[in-house]
């Protein structure tokens, strides 16, 4: 029998196991990546922007070749066409700015005003004005404290300091050549690493199927297949994630400019190109992008509604951007979770600055994906990915684990919101039941311990019956009792039966569930024959052949021969070949290995299933 069934079939499917790495050498080489980037970031921070531009930009050059054009034409017209444009943009900017320069000396009576009416407005004698008059006072303290008093300066001497003489430096005018450098020293850096930018997109544009081939031979020459899936993998979520960015900040940034431009706002134009641009930004730019408008708006004009409604404005943008548009556009295409974003976000800027603020989804997708499709890095997908760190079936048994009912009935809650009660109890409830079976199999844990699981577990089974027994459109169940349920050998037993039976009273069918203290011994003999038509027992260990085989023959010989027996075997896996030769071995009537196969074999009037369809299993 061991050859044709599988008893436990595996929880989560991993992938090549790849050869142990000390926590030392795993330690080292982080330090040495990070140490890397540090070091190396006047190279990397233009190589990054250059792969970021060329994600952004490929599609469009393929589109020009698929048009006719040739290479290399199309990759100088798409990279004149980004550089006109943002040469475009910078000039709006830069009017802009002077715009605003030059209106801001207009602004300073309304700011006066305002800071006067703060003034006003604030309780004489409030707390406010108590810490101001506490630290004076403080101050006046120290000042005296550390001034040597009359007395004290006649006794150190009689004859008067002579006072200082005053000095004045005169610095020589400066030179062309130094106004040049000191005017144009901070330019050369943001020019070079521009200039590097444009070179490598060039560069990476004409030769991405080289650099393809080159990438695939570093990393993927063992493994082809892998690597261009994860190279795949890594081309998509990004240019999907950048598209989807650029498609949101421009339907955030384009109504902030009207909405400004609507209340009377100056430079409209100027705040919607940023809010467009610094959303790019995780978490601080839509923050940075809404500050300098509402800051102006206290200074153009006088009162408090125009600030009010310019903050109004931002806040609705940004609730109607973040929880309509981007669960529709944006979705989860990063992969990435909430908390790797931010922490992310963190680390990137702390290692290359505001660069790396803006770097840093895109760089933490890179990783991601290297940890979905590299073993070695596998920590990379659990630490950072957007998928659940534990199946559904062992948080679940983990909560019970905990003896925490509550949430597990929160966790079973949330799950019946997509999905079936069968489902719910074939795909995460009996799993969960597996995983109790085989620690105490193990050893791992006591009698008492698996007790209260299985006691634990009956009590969300029956939360989620109340909650279904509230529902207008429950059925009636028909002869109670002409089911009987039966957990033979412990309280994970007894969890499976109760579930099976509440599945048989939501399809109408009366079914009753029987302790296992109930078939034992003489207990057995006192049991009422009538009315029962058909016995379910209920085994979460599928190794229990042996057992299913002894209680069957006692139960023929208390209710007779027309009493049919069910065994499920919930957790077993038999091919389809050997499904008869276990039905044999148990000596029962019928076999099931889910409850939602038992459900449709008693419902279709008891009747055994196919092979073939009982071997696929599952409700």
């Amino acid at each position: 029998m061991a050859r044709h069934t599988s008893l436990w079939p595996p929880v989560m499917t991993v992938g090549t196991a790849a050869p142990p790495v000390s926590s030392t050498a795993m330690v080292g080489a982080i330090v040495v990546v990070v140490g890397a980037l540090y070091v190396g970031s006047d190279i990397l921070i233009p190589l990054a922007l250059a792969i970021l531009l060329s994600f952004m930009l490929r599609p469009v050059v393929i589109r020009l070749q698929r048009f006719g054009l040739g290479r290399i034409p199309a990759v100088l017209a798409v990279v004149l066409l980004l550089f006109v444009a943002l040469l475009g943009l910078g000039a709006i900017v830069a009017n802009q700015v002077v715009n605003l320069a030059d209106n801001l000396p207009r602004y300073e009576w309304n700011l006066r005003a305002k800071i006067r009416d703060l003034r006003t407005a604030i309780p004489s004698g409030g707390v406010v004005e108590r810490t101001s008059d506490m630290l004076r006072d403080l101050g006046e303290e120290l000042g005296k404290a550390t001034t040597p008093t009359e007395g004290e300066t006649k006794s150190e001497g009689a004859a008067a300091a002579p006072e200082p003489v005053p000095v004045r430096i005169q610095q020589p005018e400066a030179s062309p050549l130094q106004t040049l450098r000191e005017v144009g020293g901070p330019l050369v850096a943001p020019i070079a690493t521009a200039g590097l930018v444009v070179v490598f997109v060039i560069f990476m544009l004409l030769q991405r199927e080289d650099l393809r081939d080159r990438i695939l031979r570093l990393v993927g020459a063992r493994d082809v297949a892998r690597a261009t899936e994860a190279m795949d993998d890594a081309a998509k979520r990004i240019s999907r994630y950048l598209l989807m960015q650029l498609i949101i900040n421009v339907l955030y940034g384009f109504p902030v400019g009207v909405g400004l431009y609507v209340l009377g706002v100056p430079n409209p134009i100027l705040w919607g190109l940023f809010a467009t641009v610094l959303r790019f930004i995780p978490y601080l730019g839509p923050v940075i992008a809404a500050l300098f408008p509402i800051a102006l708006s206290f200074a153009v004009a006088p009162g408090w509604t125009l600030p009010l409604l310019t903050i109004a404005l931002f806040v609705t943008l940004e609730l109607f951007s973040n929880n309509v548009l981007e669960p529709w556009l944006y979705g989860s295409s990063t992969g990435l979770s909430p908390v790797a974003v931010l922490v992310a976000a963190v680390f990137w800027t702390t290692l290359w600055g505001p660069v790396g603020l803006l770097l840093s989804t895109p760089l933490t997708v890179c990783l991601v994906v290297l940890g979905r499709h590299v073993p070695r890095l596998g920590f990379f997908h659990v630490l950072l990915g957007e998928e659940p760190a534990l199946a559904p079936e062992l948080k679940f048994y983990q909560r019970l684990l905990a003896r925490d009912p509550d949430e597990a009935t929160e966790l079973a809650e949330e799950y019946l919101e997509d999905e079936s009660l069968d489902k719910l109890y074939d795909a995460v409830i009996m799993p969960a039941l597996g995983l109790a079976e085989q620690d105490r199999l193990r050893g791992s844990l006591d009698r008492a311990t698996v007790q209260g699981i299985a006691e634990d577990m009956i009590g969300v089974i029956e939360e989620l019956a109340e909650d279904e027994e509230r529902a207008p459109d429950e059925v009636a169940a028909r002869d109670a009792g002409a089911i009987l349920c039966i957990g033979p050998r412990n309280g994970l037993d007894e969890a499976a039966a109760a579930m099976l039976a509440r599945l048989l009273r939501q399809g109408g069918l009366g079914a009753a569930t029987l302790s296992r203290d109930a078939v034992t011994g003489r207990n057995l003999a006192r049991l009422e024959r009538q009315g029962v038509a058909l016995i379910c027992l209920s085994y979460v260990n599928p190794a229990a052949t042996q057992h299913a085989h002894r209680l069957t023959r006692r139960l023929r010989q208390h209710f007779g021969p027309e009493v049919r027996i069910m065994v499920g075997l919930w957790a077993a896996r038999p091919a389809a070949e050997a499904r008869e030769e276990l039905l044999q071995a148990v000596g029962a009537d019928l076999l099931a290995t889910s409850l939602g196969q038992a459900v449709r074999q008693i419902a279709e009037g008891a009747q055994p299933a196919e092979p073939a369809e009982a071997a696929s299993g599952g409700g």
